[in-house]
């Protein structure tokens, strides 16, 4: 079992319904005006709701920025691989997914899941081993996208990425020495955007199966940015080219 914590975190976790909650806990003196709308949708769904003391319910919480409620509930299901090909399937629109790397801090992969969600992505992928995260920050920091937006475990990520290609995705990576800018690459097909962690990069697995690779270029002696960071360069830059009507 584990928890949630904030407003947007469970709500989120309500309305998807991808996961069984057990019961939410609700500190005392907390603004229950605040919590209305996921007082009512616990009703709906049959969760248990439990007013606290604050020393349990500080017993339970990782900060101090829960809103005074949490969720006890199952762990988050992941994506297969067959069902991200299923995904790709019922789609009409290109779809958009985005491959991680080297991810060391729970908070980056938050936030990187609230920019890929906000700007169009389909998918998040991540290796196996990557996988072993606190999903009590993911999710907080993440606003709800952790439950919305497909997490997909990669174990073979050649197999899959010899696959999406030849379902029509180009797949990009994003290095630091790249010849041409992000700018300069066409994504408004299919695409799989790469990004590796700032200590490593992409892996020779990863890079040996792109066919295009780009850069961010920077304006000062800045070498390279958060994963969280150059995620969201990559992603609006294809929410911006998508959005471009094609000239006749």
């Amino acid at each position: 079992m584990i928890h949630l914590e904030g407003r947007q975190a469970i709500e989120a976790a309500l309305a998807v319904g991808r996961r069984r909650v057990e019961a939410i806990l609700v500190k005392e003196g907390a603004d229950e005006e605040k919590l209305a709308a996921l007082l009512a949708a616990a009703k709906r769904r049959a969760v248990v709701v439990r007013r606290v003391g604050a020393a349990e319910f500080d017993g339970v919480a990782h900060g101090a920025s829960h809103g005074g409620v949490a969720a006890l509930c199952e762990p988050l299901p992941t994506t297969s691989e067959p069902e991200l090909l299923a995904l790709l399937d019922g789609r009409t629109a290109p779809p958009l997914l985005l491959l991680l790397e080297g991810i060391s801090d729970d908070r980056n992969l938050g936030f990187t899941l609230r920019s890929a969600e906000a700007l169009g992505a389909t998918a998040v992928l991540l290796k196996k081993h990557v996988l072993d995260f606190d999903e009590t920050e993911v999710s907080r920091t993440s606003s709800g996208a952790f439950e919305r937006l497909p997490l997909v475990r990669i174990d073979r990520e050649t197999d899959l990425l010899r696959e999406l290609e030849r379902r029509g995705l180009a797949l990009v990576g994003c290095i630091a020495r790249a010849e041409r800018t992000v700018y300069d690459v066409d994504l408004r097909g299919p695409a799989l955007l790469c990004i590796g962690g700032e200590k490593r990069g992409l892996s020779a697995a990863v890079r040996n199966a792109c066919r295009t690779f780009a850069r961010i270029p920077m304006a000062s002696a800045v070498t390279s940015l958060s994963m969280s960071h150059a995620a969201a360069v990559l992603l609006a830059e294809a929410a911006r080219q998508r959005r471009t009507p094609v000239k006749s």
